[in-house]
């Protein structure tokens, strides 16, 4: 399956400036299969090390944070032979070896002619006192599960992608039906690798929401396993709350649909816990469209949603037949809609993203955010309603601003 992603190794392996490179990205993403697949065809060898499994060598970065060292250690240690400029060296789940993030700083400094990739998936929650971030000296590369795009190459699409990638509307428009159906089946299926890759090669939906909950299965044993045990029972709740949070008319985060009488301050770390750990986003309100727009972010007024589209039903026990009916346009149709439309613009790179909602709550628009010095306010429709008021509202608020509609009608100007 080809992730964009792919286009990003290849241009930091060929940079003059490159650094270390830090893929970050939620358990089950695919950062191992595209770090993998990238050595195997870049590169003459790569030495591959998940600090998870290979507790032996977690002790490497104890005596000193000395690169050559630390190399040949791994040489010695695994009997095989690195090169620089020839082999890739890999760290994975890089937050279990201590000392691990810290000596990136060091590979930067004294060895930067080696290819060096970390990753891991629970550096927001793992990593200790006794590590230091190496502010500016990694790149970094973030992993999303797969796009719209990516899940039409992965079901050999690759026409559909194409036109999409070149706004070809008029070739769109004759294809639209089509499209809308890829689109229902990604609904259900989602953007997890493994999830995407089961439905391409068995076209079976109860497969898939299979592998769905046993991704769901092992994120609650994370966390027991690495979350503080007295918040644990409230991470479960806020988890397990994201479909009917989104399900509502208003949809905004309230704490009492978590439990009867709950208060922020009840939740907020259990809250803080699953962002770091990147199953969750939170979109925060702003009143005001000027720049930036994060200093005009409400960070107790927020909407909260899940990594993965996929995920988000298989949390709601959502069936197939309501996504790929006109059921799936009915009770859950804002909160699926929204969903997407947020992963595309996360897999798209955009990491600020907020909502608006003008002074008196009357009006609110979905999502808006920043790009290359312009404002994008986007109103989310699920199906071919055309009517959006909020916008409207905010277009006569802010007339030099340019506003945007997602639905399923097809392009128009």
């Amino acid at each position: 399956m080809k992730r964009y992603a792919e286009i990003q190794l290849d241009e930091w392996k060929e940079s003059e400036e490159r650094k270390p490179l830090l893929v970050l990205g939620a358990r089950q993403v695919g950062k191992t299969w595209l770090i993998k697949k990238f050595a195997r065809e870049s590169f003459k060898s790569f030495v591959y090390i998940n600090f998870e499994k290979e507790t032996k060598l977690r002790k490497i970065f104890e005596e000193d944070y000395h690169p050559h060292r630390i190399v040949k250690a791994i040489e010695v240690t695994l009997n095989v032979k690195i090169t620089a400029g020839e082999s890739l060296l890999i760290f994975d789940e890089i937050q279990a070896a201590e000392g691990g993030l810290t000596s990136l700083k060091y590979f930067n400094e004294d060895y930067r002619e080696l290819h060096l990739i970390a990753a891991g998936s629970l550096l927001g929650v793992s990593v200790g006192n006794k590590d230091s971030f190496p502010v500016g000296q990694v790149d970094f590369l973030y992993l999303y599960p797969m796009s719209f795009s990516e899940f039409l190459l992965a079901c050999e699409k690759e026409q559909f992608a194409e036109l999409i990638k070149k706004s070809d509307w008029n070739l769109i428009e004759v294809v639209h039906p089509q499209l809308v159906s890829l689109l229902k089946e990604y609904y259900f299926v989602g953007g997890m690798p493994e999830a995407v890759l089961s439905y391409r090669t068995n076209k079976n939906y109860n497969k898939v929401r299979q592998i769905q909950n046993n991704i769901l299965d092992a994120y609650d044993r994370d966390f027991s396993k690495h979350a503080p045990k007295e918040i644990v029972p409230r991470i479960r709740m806020i988890w397990n709350s994201v479909l009917s949070q989104l399900s509502k008319e208003n949809k905004k985060f309230i704490y009492g649909m978590i439990k009867e009488g709950a208060r922020a301050k009840d939740f907020e770390l259990a809250l803080c816990w699953l962002e770091n750990y990147g199953l969750i986003y939170k979109v925060n309100s702003i009143n005001k469209a000027h720049f930036p727009l994060s200093s005009y972010a409400d960070f107790n007024c927020f909407k909260m949603y899940a990594l993965d589209l996929g995920l988000l039903g298989a949390i709601g026990n959502l069936d197939s037949k309501t996504h790929l009916d006109n059921q799936l346009f009915s009770e859950f149709k804002g909160a699926l809609a929204e969903q997407y439309v947020l992963q595309e613009l996360k897999a798209a790179g955009q990491k600020n993203v907020f909502y608006w909602s003008n002074d008196t709550g009357a009006a609110e628009l979905d999502f808006i955010f920043e790009n290359n010095g312009t404002i994008h306010p986007v109103e989310v429709k699920a199906n071919e309603n055309l009517q959006a008021k909020s916008l409207k509202v905010f277009l006569q608020k802010y007339t030099e601003i340019k506003g945007w509609r997602s639905s399923l009608s097809r392009y128009r100007v």
